[in-house]
């Protein structure tokens, strides 16, 4: 039979009930629960109550406030399965004790897919996926890049299709993981070494199909962000038609599968080469029929202007054109003999005969004048040589330095003026005096005025 162990005192049911919340407090600060959603409630006042359960097996009792149910990205409801963070909290009243939850998402895909909407937003807000940015695949590239698994069928489809539609093309294979950890890592790095390259016209990037799980690193805002920034034009070849990633809506072109890829990035050379025949049948087609119009319309003129043999026509026309250029020869040479009798008149009227013995005559006249010319200009650069000299010694003469240099100073007041009698000074007002060298700074002692003519 147990006997009671003697204590000092008995507990009352609050006290051990604090106990216990104290207990579970320190013993259990921040957990993550994950369970199924059971008994779901909402409160008018906005909190949340429900249970968490695992099968048959355990049940926990959870509540939400209304500050944290405000957050929620997601209606939670009965039969979910969720992830909730918060820490164990025991209700005095009834000492239950329930998870405090302070943050709640989905439970295995669902959270998946709850961080790819968001990251969807987030990056829609800042224009990635907006159609103006997109850029038009070239028409006729010589180099495709392509960043995808080496092994699989994927590679293969994209080689053998662009070998067939256009077996010149040169294919550079960037191979990366494309699932797994670290394989968003890898598909970035790949676009990333294609753009310092510079040699690819087009980008094909993806994979096979898969699961979402499979295709996750084509979710990654690495890979995003690293298609965007591409300096080639991209396309997006992720899974098959129903498969869509982040990197569907921020490539500059979607294609349905890696094949379809392919297809978009080259055209057919058997139907380019089909094409081009086509053009050429219709092109000789044209001149031929554009060469019997001309034809017909040149017989039409010929018949209608009376030139039945051309060689006629022809010669009317030469007869003209000889007779035009005759006509123009006589014109020519009367109006020279008619300019050249006015050249002449003008000589004779205006003395040009003269004008040779009157420049021989002027120039010997310079000649005369430079001697004199040269001893004027050296005469007046004298006289105001002198006359510069005497303004300088008249400067030097009354310039106050040559006073301070007889012994006198000049006192100036701290703002620059300049002192010419005792009347405005007081006791202990600073100055300034200024030497032929050199400058002092005085403080006045005594004050006496002087008279009127300085005594």
């Amino acid at each position: 039979m147990a006997t009671s162990p003697e204590a000092p005192g008995v507990l009352s049911v609050s006290a051990l009930t604090r106990q216990i919340k104290d207990t579970l407090n320190t013993g259990f600060p921040a957990v993550w629960v994950r369970g199924e959603v059971s008994n779901f409630k909402r409160a008018d006042s906005g909190h949340l109550y429900f249970n968490l359960k695992e099968g048959k097996e355990a049940v926990l009792a959870c509540a939400m406030w209304k500050g944290s149910a405000g957050r929620l990205v997601f209606r939670p409801g009965d039969g979910a399965e969720v992830e909730a963070f918060g820490y164990v909290d025991v209700y005095l009243p009834r000492g239950n004790y329930q998870l405090i939850v302070s943050e709640l998402r989905p439970a295995g895909i669902g959270a998946l897919l709850l961080a790819l909407e968001e990251l969807k937003r987030r990056l829609q807000a800042e224009g990635l996926f907006d159609t103006a940015r997109k850029r038009p695949l070239p028409p006729y590239p010589r180099v495709i890049g392509v960043v995808t698994s080496p092994v699989g069928a994927a590679v293969r489809d994209i080689v053998t299709v662009l070998r067939a539609r256009w077996p010149s093309v040169r294919i550079v294979l960037a191979p990366v993981r494309v699932q797994g950890e670290g394989a968003a890592a890898e598909i970035a790095g790949a676009i990333g070494r294609f753009d310092r390259w510079g040699g690819a016209d087009v980008l094909i990037v993806g994979r096979g199909g898969g699961s979402l799980e499979d295709l996750w690193a084509f979710n990654e805002e690495v890979v995003v962000r690293a298609i965007a920034a591409s300096r080639a034009p991209v396309i997006s070849a992720v899974g098959h038609e129903v498969d869509t990633t982040l990197a569907d809506f921020v490539a500059d072109v979607r294609a349905a599968t890696p094949s379809n890829a392919a297809e978009l990035a080259v055209r057919d050379r058997t139907e380019l080469v089909r094409r081009v025949a086509l053009l050429d049948q219709r092109l000789g087609r044209a001149v031929r029929l554009g060469l019997v119009e001309r034809r017909r319309r040149l017989d039409t003129l010929v018949g209608k202007y009376g030139f039945r043999r051309q060689r006629e026509a022809l010669s009317v026309w030469q007869r003209r054109v000889d007779d035009l250029a005759a006509r123009l020869g006589s014109h020519l040479s009367a109006r020279l003999g008619q300019l050249r009798e006015r050249l002449e008149h003008a000589r004779t009227r205006y003395g040009l005969r003269e004008w040779p013995r009157e420049l021989a005559a002027r120039r010997e006249r310079v000649t005369a004048l430079s001697p004199r010319l040269e001893a004027a200009t050296v005469a007046m650069v004298l006289r105001n040589r002198t006359r510069l000299a005497g303004c300088d010694d008249r400067l030097r003469a009354l310039s106050p330095r040559r006073v301070l240099d007889r012994g006198y100073c000049l006192a100036r007041l701290p703002d620059g003026r300049l002192l010419r009698t005792a009347a405005g000074l007081a006791v202990g007002d600073p100055l300034t005096i200024e030497f032929a060298r050199g400058e002092a700074d005085a403080r006045v002692e005594a004050v006496r005025r002087g008279d009127q003519d300085g005594g």
